[in-house]
């Protein structure tokens, strides 16, 4: 146990680091790139970023699994390791080499930040920190992380000073990303031995690492094409806000995936012991926790996107407001979701509904933003993200809708969606009063925080000890588990 609490402590600095840093240089990189300039960033990131999906071709999850399964046998790990390392660079070379082709022959704009973001498929040939997250080494691989990041935080402000800098910004965040990698592989050596290597067993892996490749690649058509289709259609300063209002959007959601990422293993647990009282009985206790706190940061957002939009980026990212307004209803969906998937589909090993559904995501998005960007820009793959995430929990939920009591999940959403839809509106009473946008700001998160924690507890005062216990005994009496 002490073991776990130590692994959660590094991993829980390493995603606060990973949301803070950003946070600290985006209004800087904001006013010195310019919307153009982070467009063009985002842009090519994105393109390179499908190409490190397939180098990567779902090795940090299988990778980590089947590591975690035999680190205990010396001979085995080392057998297992050099025959996955194979696997992995094998692929990570074609995708590598595909990616400077493509760039030879397909790129005629920004070619210069083009050929330097390949370093993000370059890095994901020599990541192997799957290695040492199967082996419960998080202590190595969060610090080199967290120090390459902080490193990288520093070499912004030093070396990005006006809107020519843009190579140097990818140069850096690439960059930062590929030390990070090699500077583990001196710790590798003593697990991989090519003699051990053997293709009969190295093949075995192939259809694994494709069967975790196929839903990665759904996600990230509704997660990064939208960037892509704006960058094509549109310009690149589109690009640009709808970047910046993602950055926003994502606070709140990297919370409700770390709350994911920390039920998941009770849930497995309970599941494994066929604690079918004690799953649901989570679950619904995940829900309305959940629930309450992502409704009040979707409702929040939405009530400062405009003034603070303009504070952190500058007014020349005030569309970003609308952006983040839009998006903000997407979290909810998100964390329901979230929910469903990683406290139930995940631990039950419903692979097919989790495929299914994010498939479904990608193709509502890639039909919406075909449809909205070329009219609405930004808006409009905004909107696609939105309808987008709500189509994966309604596939979710449907696939689960004779296991879990999903109408009594929604009919607990409904009183913080009032309770959240009460604080947006004294939030925007504040923002009539013509004080200054910080200032604005500081008492809207201060009166919203206050206006809807009270809220709340007088809503969990009154129902709690009556109502949930009752929704528990008639959700156990629908699924034959009340005796």
């Amino acid at each position: 146990m002490a073991g776990v609490k130590k692994n959660f402590a590094y991993q829980s600095v390493y995603q606060i680091t990973t949301i803070i840093l950003p946070l600290v240089t985006s209004p800087y990189v904001a006013r010195v790139l310019g919307a153009e300039g982070i467009g063009i960033y985002s842009y090519t990131y994105a393109v390179a970023y499908y190409f490190s999906l397939v180098a990567l071709l779902g090795i940090s999850n299988h990778g980590n699994r089947v590591i975690a399964s035999v680190r205990d046998d010396a001979l085995q790990l080392k057998k297992t390791f050099s025959n996955l390392l194979i696997v992995h660079c094998v692929f990570s070379g074609i995708a590598t080499v595909a990616y400077y082709g493509y760039f030879f022959f397909c790129i005629t704009d920004d070619r210069l930040c083009a050929a330097i973001q390949g370093m993000w498929v370059l890095s994901s040939l020599f990541d192997v920190s799957w290695l040492f997250f199967g082996l419960e080494k998080f202590k190595l691989t969060v610090i080199r992380s967290t120090v390459i990041k902080i490193l990288t935080t520093i070499c912004v402000f030093v070396f990005i000073r006006s809107s020519a800098d843009v190579w140097k910004y990818c140069m850096i965040m690439a960059g930062g990303t590929l030390l990070s990698q090699l500077v583990l592989w001196p710790f590798v050596s003593q697990y991989f031995d090519i003699r051990l290597v053997k293709w009969k067993r190295a093949k075995k892996h192939i259809k694994p690492l494709l069967m975790l490749f196929i839903p990665a690649i759904a996600v990230s058509l509704y997660k990064y094409m939208d960037k892509i289709m704006l960058g094509i259609m549109t310009t690149k300063i589109q690009v640009g806000f709808y970047e910046n209002a993602e950055r926003a959007i994502n606070i709140p959601i990297s919370v409700i995936g770390a709350f994911g990422t920390v039920m998941l293993p009770k849930m497995s647990n309970l599941v494994a012991n066929d604690d079918e009282k004690g799953t649901k009985r989570y679950i619904m206790l995940s829900m309305e926790f959940v629930m309450c706190l992502t409704i009040a940061m979707a409702f929040g957002m939405a009530a400062v996107a405009d003034d603070f939009s303009v504070l952190f980026w500058g007014q020349e990212f005030i569309k970003c407001g609308l952006l983040i307004k839009i998006l903000a209803v997407s979290i909810i969906f998100v964390a329901f979701a979230n929910i469903l998937r990683m406290q139930y589909l995940i631990p039950k090993k419903m692979d097919a509904a989790y495929i299914v559904s994010v498939f479904t995501g990608a193709i509502v998005n890639l039909i919406i933003n075909s449809l909205l960007i070329g009219r609405f820009e930004a808006v409009g793959a905004a909107l696609g993200t939105v309808v987008a995430e709500f189509s994966v929990c309604a596939v979710q939920s449907f696939y689960l809708r004779k296991e879990l009591p999903i109408d009594i999940y929604i009919r607990k959403v409904f009183p913080f969606l009032g309770i959240g839809f009460l604080m947006y509106l004294a939030l925007l009473a504040v923002g009539f009063l013509g004080i200054p946008s910080i200032v604005k700001i500081f008492l809207q998160i201060i009166l919203g925080g206050l206006l809807y924690c009270g809220c709340c507890f007088v809503y969990f005062k009154k129902t709690k000890n009556e109502y949930f216990n009752s929704v528990i005994d008639r959700m156990l009496i629908r699924f034959n588990l009340k005796s």
